[in-house]
């Protein structure tokens, strides 16, 4: 038991000591840093270049950290990302020897003490002008300073629509000093590309690549060089949030459309359900116009929505017209020989539109001619067995008056019963005309019937027609821009 006392004792006696001798390194070597500070700053001036020659070049090293994506404005056309800037260079007259200050080889202190490099995003796209962020920088005694300083950049980036949503983006970031040309200052990539080490994901963007450039450009104005870095963002959009909410309802709806001509014409629907697919097509149209900058390029979803909504269009007209072909009554034309040939003929068959009763095996013009029999011909020949029995009457009716004459001669038959049967004879002739024409009008209708169903027939023919055309043209068309995209 002592020992494990006196044990935890002397360990404890140890931290003890530990800790005052690190209080008082510490207050030494703060010490040592006021006083370091005091020396190194009494004659400094932050306004000048900080070089003992005046014709050398001052390197300051860049290197850009992409920490996340904020906002890509396609419409405005302006990237927002939170980036990370490191720079460091050399400053002649902030140096001193270490083993004069207890070995103390490095201090922060507040950047606008020291002279900075005046740095710039060139196609900075932000209405704020204010001063970068005065974090503190790190002085070495060898005279190099690195500052490391936060920034929200926002710059602009020419968006090239022409594949939404299954597009790429080159968004570019130039760094370059705004008053020194490339004799005074000149601007060194650290890393051959952007840090992404510690890149956040982003919901609607992946990152392919942050590669650096360094330019060196002479202006118009100057005679000088100016040298930049230009890290470029290769950007590579998520589609698919836009392919289950923009294209995907498109394509159903698409395939939608050529189901009009399959409904009934005498439902009354068809050109309702035309104008509410174009409606519905005309609302996503409208929704991608808000996202997409008003460009000459339109992206390849606006070109499905407008061949789809031209589409659609066409169909309607269609529609109408066919639905007139329906209607066709007793006032028009007969159905042309070459349309009854054509359509009714083979065209039915090749779409399997059939009359009612009707279907593949039993050929059509059995049918026809079975109607025929049953129809005209038969009307016909009964109307010629009523005919020919009634003329039988006549002739009867004659020859009972012949007959009822030479009776009145020879027996003096009374001439009651003459005028009776010459009255039954007229009634037999007025039946006659009456049946006649009874049986042309029971014709004629049946003509007008026929004609009717006959334009009836070809209407559905072309509508089974068109169907079939329209569902191969929406499947072609996402299939094509499916291919575009790939």
């Amino acid at each position: 038991m002592k020992r494990n006392s006196l044990s935890s004792f002397s360990v404890s006696l140890w931290l003890l000591f530990t800790a005052v001798m690190l209080e008082a390194v510490e207050s030494a070597k703060g010490k040592y840093a006021h006083m370091l500070f005091n020396e190194l700053f009494e004659d400094y001036s932050n306004a000048l270049r900080p070089v003992e020659d005046t014709d050398k070049v001052l390197n300051v090293t860049l290197q850009i950290t992409l920490s996340q994506i904020k906002d890509m404005d396609e419409r405005n056309q302006i990237l927002s990302a939170y980036l990370w800037i490191r720079q460091s260079w050399y400053d002649a007259y902030l140096k001193w020897d270490k083993d004069n200050y207890d070995g103390l080889d490095s201090i922060r202190i507040p950047s606008n003490l020291v002279w900075r490099p005046d740095i710039v995003l060139y196609n900075k796209a932000d209405d704020d002008f204010s001063e970068p962020v005065n974090t503190n920088v790190v002085l070495r005694y060898d005279g190099k300073i690195t500052w490391d300083a936060p920034a929200i950049t926002k710059s602009s980036c020419v968006v090239d629509v022409s594949y939404f949503p299954f597009d790429s983006q080159q968004c570019n970031l130039t760094f370059g000093s705004w008053t020194y040309n490339g004799n005074q200052v000149d601007i060194i990539n650290s890393l051959d590309s952007g840090d992404l080490s510690d890149f956040v994901e982003d919901v609607e963007w992946e990152i392919h690549g942050m590669p650096a450039v360094k330019n060196v450009i002479t202006y118009g104005c100057c005679s000088e060089p100016y040298p930049d870095v230009t890290f470029t963002l290769i950007l590579k959009r998520k589609s698919s949030f836009y392919i289950f909410n923009l294209l995907l309802p498109c394509i159903l709806i698409s395939f939608l459309a050529p189901l009009g001509f399959y409904l009934p014409a005498d439902s009354g629907e068809k050109v309702s359900l035309g104008v509410t697919v174009l409606l519905a097509l005309t609302v996503f149209q409208l929704m991608v116009a808000e996202i997409m900058p008003p460009s000459e390029n339109v992206p390849l979803i606006g070109k499905y929505y407008i061949a789809t909504m031209t589409m659609i269009t066409a169909s309607t007209a269609l529609t109408i017209i066919i639905m007139n072909l329906h209607h066709c009554g007793s006032e028009a034309k007969p159905v042309p020989q070459w349309a009854r040939v054509v359509i009714l003929d083979y065209m039915s068959k090749i779409f399997f539109v059939y009359d009612v009763g009707e279907n593949c095996t039993s050929p059509k013009r059995e049918k026809e001619e079975e109607r025929k029999l049953e129809g005209d011909d038969g009307c016909q020949r009964r109307h010629k067995e009523v005919r020919s029995h009634l003329s039988n009457r006549n002739d009867d009716c004659h020859l009972k008056e012949k007959l009822n004459g030479n009776l009145n001669k020879s027996y003096g038959v009374h001439s009651e019963k003459v005028r009776e049967t010459v009255n039954c004879c007229s009634c037999y002739k007025m039946l006659i005309k009456n049946i006649e024409y009874i049986a042309n009008c029971v014709r004629d209708h049946k003509a007008n019937r026929a004609k009717g169903i006959e334009w009836k027939k070809v209407a559905k023919v072309m509508d089974r027609f068109f169907m079939w055309i329209f569902f191969i043209m929406v499947f072609f068309m996402s299939v094509l821009i499916i291919g575009k995209a790939a």
